[in-house]
């Protein structure tokens, strides 16, 4: 009894490290996105080219991610996890010491590398504390990383009002953010390969498994990408609303996506991953038609809030899905991953092409369509809800109703 006691606080223990990871993880995220512009200063260029700088972390993200599973093979999932996101720390100085072009190409091909690995690897751990918790908290720890994205936002944007150097900035961001993520990966679960388990390959096509799932993820990431970028010229372009109303519309839709991650595991636990998804579909597209329809600013806004509320639990769930797909958790999670970010990559460059063809209203059509696709195609995820965990000794419970 004491040891089963025991392994109920490792693993609630390991929840709330995994959970701190996540929201380092944002924190890099949003310290790097507010000092962009002065990024942009330093090295010295212009629009268009800091457009095809901001492709390459994408980039190395796709290339990297599938070797955070072999590096957990090799090292086992809690080291493997403090290296790496002591890299995605460590790894927020470069972009700010990029002094032109190529060398700014080539530090955010490394950015986005240590991003994706450790992306990867926290949410394999993430996935096994909710087997072991038998309950979902996939959405929370998404929430978490929203949580420290605004964070690291907030902190940036101070950092910038104050006319405070980038390169110092980063400097200070990142060594807090390395002493508070090796820190907590000293309590996440210490997962190791069983002696005759192969190794995963170093390269790999995702399994069709984590195509189909990486799918679903691919339109809400879509939808996300398009309104992070767009809300606020949307409502400005479109309806006429203010400068201070139109990025009031982006943090609403920012801070209803974080509020919905938190909360979503209670509706995930009662409802199941496929039917809660077929449900944000539904918002989403309710959402997607109010934005489409809009005559005025408040009418967007509530569009656009819908639009978080309905694709906010969507990847959690991906992830989670793709962790139960099939026998290389890591693989398949990866898989999902460079998915998601390939959609993240592509959606504000594809809503401002459109856009440039026909109109704005016309981009967000296309966002409401796909949409529509993650009511439709919610049954891959039935992979994402749980099935009861037995432990050596104990009674095999019953089927949820």
């Amino acid at each position: 009894m004491g040891a089963e006691v025991h392994g109920r606080l490792e693993v609630r223990r390991a929840r709330y490290a995994v959970a701190t990871v996540f929201a380092v993880h944002g924190a890099v995220t949003g310290s790097f996105a507010t000092r962009v512009p002065w990024i942009q200063d330093h090295a010295g260029v212009g629009a268009g080219q800091l457009g095809l700088a901001l492709a390459f972390p994408a980039l190395g993200a796709s290339v990297a991610m599938p070797l955070a599973g072999r590096i957990s093979h090799r090292f086992g999932a809690r080291a493997a996890l403090r290296g790496l996101i002591a890299l995605w720390t460590l790894a927020l100085v470069l972009p700010s010491l990029a002094p032109n072009m190529l060398t700014l190409c080539l530090v955010l091909f490394v950015y986005g590398a240590t991003a994706g690995m450790s992306d990867v690897a926290m949410n394999a751990l993430g996935v096994e504390v909710e087997n072991r918790l038998d309950k979902s908290i996939m959405s929370g720890l998404h929430g978490m990383w929203s949580v420290g994205a605004l964070v690291g936002s907030a902190a940036g944007t101070l950092a910038a009002h104050l006319g405070a150097d980038a390169r110092l900035h980063h400097v200070l961001a990142a060594a807090v953010l390395t002493a508070v993520g090796v820190t907590a990966c000293a309590w996440v679960l210490d997962l190791q390969p069983a002696e005759d388990e192969e190794p995963p390959p170093r390269f790999a096509l995702p399994p069709r498994s984590a195509l189909l799932i990486g799918a679903i993820g691919f339109c809400a990431v879509f939808a996300e990408g398009a309104s992070l970028d767009w809300s606020a010229v949307y409502l400005r372009d479109r309806l006429d609303a203010s400068a201070g109303l139109a990025a009031a519309c982006t943090t609403g839709f920012t801070l209803t996506m974080a509020i919905a991650r938190i909360v979503g595991d209670r509706v995930v636990d009662r409802y199941g991953a496929v039917r809660t998804v077929r449900a944000s579909g539904a918002l989403a597209v309710l959402g997607g038609l109010l934005i489409v329809l809009a005559r005025h600013p408040a009418m967007a806004m509530g569009g656009f809030a819908l639009m978080g509320l309905g694709i906010a639990v969507v990847v959690p769930l991906c992830f989670a899905a793709a962790g139960r797909s099939g026998p290389n958790p890591s693989l398949a999670i990866a898989g999902v991953a460079t998915i998601t970010y390939t959609s993240g990559l592509i959606a504000p460059s594809a809503i401002g092409l459109l856009a440039q063809a026909t109109s704005l209203m016309v981009s967000f059509v296309l966002v409401t369509v796909l949409s529509c696709g993650l009511a439709g195609f919610a049954r891959v995820l039935r992979a994402g809800d749980r099935t009861p965990i037995t432990r050596p000794g104990a009674a095999v419970p019953g089927p949820r109703p």
